[in-house]
């Protein structure tokens, strides 16, 4: 008589209980164990439980195959899904083997799990487990499918409402109720105040200071009280919510003719353009993927869309500072380059114009395009080309967490007929081709931090904590990545034989990047350090790039004179015509203010089930050394965290976005 061990792990998520019967059937390559009722004196499988049960067979069934699990009606109880975590089995001959679940099981369902060392395809040797594996793959590749967002953008899942994907990538009930209840609170407050669907426009800048009672941050007051100062302005370019646009300036643009007699007051005595250029202290913003969208009505009237072009001149303080603006790309009479010695409300305004393309660009480019939906790019690959048993399954996935819901709801809410983006100067129309032509001027190199900020000279500007934090965790990352990697493909040859590793590079290229060959993604991997490289791209892209750009957004863009989708006035033509009044009038209206304001506040909670960065809760290796590498993973970035709580405790402003315990382990939100 043998005797197998088991322990079964209820998951500890609201409702993961179940009183159903369970039943377990062990397979192994001598044999399989009778269908065995998994129950204990009292109640079993209760949420967050474990219990020991043991199945008994007259025979040692060889080396364990697969798990057979199934569950059915108890008695007649109602229908009541069961959250399976995990189980461990000990075998008789002393093998202790993990097979991880996480997934919720219905009445009448079973389900067949894998245990033991992550495997690829080619090291499967037993008909049955190259049988399962087909099979797996078969059932995944019909459910996680693509469809098309647009011409020109990347495909996303196949998915048209949250109930349609597994219950396990939804979001918990705690954090929906989380959400929701945010969301009511904001939607109550605002009605109460007679702010809500308001048409009526602000009467003083003050005014925007009240739109919530409670809801402030130390850095959303600071901007309120500093948004018009030239050297904040700056700033928002290197540690704002933006931090991925401007680049060194090396000659000015033929388009832009700024002159030495124009900017010469505002730079370092004795310096002058030329020598601030030659020294690098001389960067650019140019806006000129937006040049030519037209933009979107507003009470049937074209609203106004400026490719501006501002350049940023780092003074003898350290300080990134403005020094001229030009809204639209074409030099003309009716398109003058402001200055800050120009009158204050011309200066302000023009600079208001620069956040208004800046706050677009943000919003569909930067945000949603390149974290959310390459999350999903990344995540959906994923899903239909490896099976759970494959090493890159289990060190991707709690990086895709939750990404597929989120999408599903942001498609609706932000880029829906009513969301913040259609209601935005350039609309749903104009944001879909700004995205598009950045996917299609998009390069691998953008994607990897350290490559990005070489090729836009920024190594050495100061005062830069995005550079300095991003790149740290960069490095983090990338060491663990390769510790994982070069511990399952000691060799180029085995990336070679990775058929499904390839699928998945070949899935991304193809309905991420549409093919696009010179922007130097890989089509196919044909060394390990090509998989190390790419793989730490896809873990920081929904991690640290998806917390640079969407943490702070209430802290910088609930102010609306700091930073807006919409803009109602033209742009000043000419100089001297302005004045406050001008800039309110300029500014949305009161219901198209705070409609945004509550949005960013929704999109930069933390809601129930955080997960912060390097954060494994599920646990789905069974070998010590990636356990190890996830430790000494844990341990760099707690270290990282020390070194910047330290640093910002010295700043005036501190940057706490890419703080390691503030980062969120997938795109959720």
């Amino acid at each position: 008589m043998a005797e197998y061990k088991l322990e079964i792990t209820t998951g500890d998520v609201q409702y993961a209980g179940t009183s159903d019967y369970i039943y377990v059937t062990l397979v192994g390559t001598e044999g399989q164990s009778e269908r065995t009722l998994m129950d204990n004196y009292g109640f079993d499988f209760q949420t967050g439980a474990s219990g020991s049960y043991t199945v008994k067979t007259s025979f040692s069934l060889g080396k364990l195959l697969l798990v057979k699990v199934e569950k059915n009606q108890y008695l007649c109880l109602p229908e009541d899904e069961w959250y399976f975590s995990k189980m461990v089995v000990t075998t008789p001959e002393g093998d202790v083997i993990l097979y991880p679940c996480y997934r919720w099981i219905g009445r009448g369902e079973m389900v067949e799990l894998r245990g033991g060392r992550a495997m690829k395809a080619f090291e499967d040797d037993h008909p049955l487990l190259i049988d399962h594996r087909k099979k797996e793959m078969m059932l995944k590749k019909s459910l996680f499918q693509w469809k098309s967002m647009g011409e020109g953008l990347p495909h996303i899942n196949s998915f048209n409402d949250v109930s349609e994907i597994p219950a396990e990538m939804r979001f918990s009930d705690s954090r929906i109720a989380d959400f929701n209840y945010s969301r009511k609170k904001i939607g109550i407050e605002l009605k109460i105040k007679g702010l809500l669907g308001s048409t009526a426009y602000w009467e003083t800048i003050e005014d925007m200071k009240k739109i919530f009672w409670f809801k402030k941050t130390t850095m959303s007051e600071y901007v309120a009280d500093h948004w018009m100062e030239d050297d904040f302005f700056g700033y928002q370019f290197l540690n704002g919510v933006n931090p991925g646009v401007i680049k060194r300036c090396s000659e000015l643009p033929i388009n832009f003719p700024v002159t030495e007699e124009m900017v010469k007051p505002f730079l370092e005595v004795g310096s002058s353009l030329q020598k601030e250029i030659e020294k690098g202290n001389m960067f650019l913003y140019d806006q000129k993927k937006m040049d030519g969208i037209p933009p979107a009505a507003y009470n049937g009237e074209p609203l106004h869309v400026t490719a501006g072009l501002c350049l940023l001149n780092v003074n003898p303080e350290n300080k990134l500072m403005p020094i001229a603006i030009q809204l639209n790309q074409q030099p003309s009479e009716k398109n003058p380059i402001f200055l800050p010695s120009d009158p204050e409300t011309d200066w302000l305004l023009a600079k208001m114009f620069i956040k208004n393309a800046d706050c677009m660009d943000h919003e569909s480019v930067h945000h949603f395009m390149r974290t959310h939906f390459l999350a999903e790019v990344f995540a959906v690959a994923a899903l239909c080309s490896f099976p759970v048993i494959h090493p890159m399954y289990k060190l991707l996935l709690p990086h895709f967490r939750h990404t597929l819901h989120i999408n599903i709801r942001a498609r609706l809410s932000v880029l829906g007929p009513d969301g913040a983006l259609n209601n935005s100067s350039l609309g749903l129309d104009g944001v879909k081709e700004l995205m598009r032509r950045d996917l299609s001027e998009m390069t691998y190199s953008s994607l990897c931090l350290p490559e990005n900020i070489a090729a836009r000279g920024l190594e050495s500007i100061p005062n830069f904590y995005y550079r300095d934090d991003g790149l740290k965790l960069w490095n983090i990352i990338q060491s663990f990545v390769k510790a994982v990697v070069e511990h399952y493909y000691p060799s180029d040859c085995e990336v070679h034989r990775d058929t499904e590793l390839q699928d998945w590079i070949s899935e991304i290229f193809t309905h991420g990047f549409l093919g696009n060959k010179a922007s130097g993604f890989p089509a196919a991997f044909h060394t390990v350090e090509e998989v190390v490289k790419f793989t730490t791209m896809v873990i920081f892209t929904p991690t640290v790039q998806h917390a640079a750009v969407n943490s702070g957004q209430y802290d910088y863009n609930s102010w609306a004179p700091n930073s807006t989708l919409r803009l109602r006035k033209p742009p000043p033509t000419t100089k001297g015509q302005s004045s406050m009044t001008t800039v309110l009038e300029t500014l949305p209206n009161v219901g198209d203010t705070v409609l945004l304001a509550g949005m960013l506040w929704l999109l930069s909670d933390r809601y129930s089930n955080y997960i912060p960065l390097g954060t494994y809760p599920e646990e789905r290796f069974d070998e010590p050394e990636p356990k190890q590498m996830i430790k000494e993973f844990q341990a760099a970035l707690s270290c990282l965290s020390e070194a910047i709580t330290t640093r910002n405790s010295h700043l005036e402003l501190p940057y706490t976005y890419l703080d390691p315990a503030e980062i969120e382990n997938s795109v959720s939100i």
